[in-house]
């Protein structure tokens, strides 16, 4: 996968997902015998704590900028929009070896 086309956006997210790309192809690339499935994995998990890490609502209970962050069940349901929100504008949602992909 390539992040060259990334590289000239200056926007936090397209910057941040194309290093999380490149630092993917450079584990891949240090040790062929990987899977890919284990770094992505590995990846996500570290992309996940960093978002709930990032989210943690502030001393004040009545914090309206907090109120959808509020608890771990809200923190996850806006984890999980933002989750599908970012799989279904991807380039890689469907593939061509889909299931539901038509054959005629």
């Amino acid at each position: 996968m390539s992040i060259h086309d990334n590289e000239a956006s200056e926007n936090p997210i397209d910057l941040a997902a194309a290093r999380l790309v490149e630092l993917g192809n450079q584990l891949l690339e240090q040790d062929p015998k990987a899977d890919p499935w284990d770094i992505a994995d590995g990846l996500l998990a570290g992309a996940i704590h960093y978002w709930l890490y990032t989210r943690q609502p502030c001393e004040d209970p009545m914090c309206e900028d907090c109120a959808p962050i509020s608890s771990a069940e809200l923190r996850m349901q806006a984890l999980l929009e933002q989750v599908e929100q970012m799989a279904v504008s991807s380039d890689y949602y469907h593939s061509s070896n889909d299931l539901t992909i038509g054959r005629a």
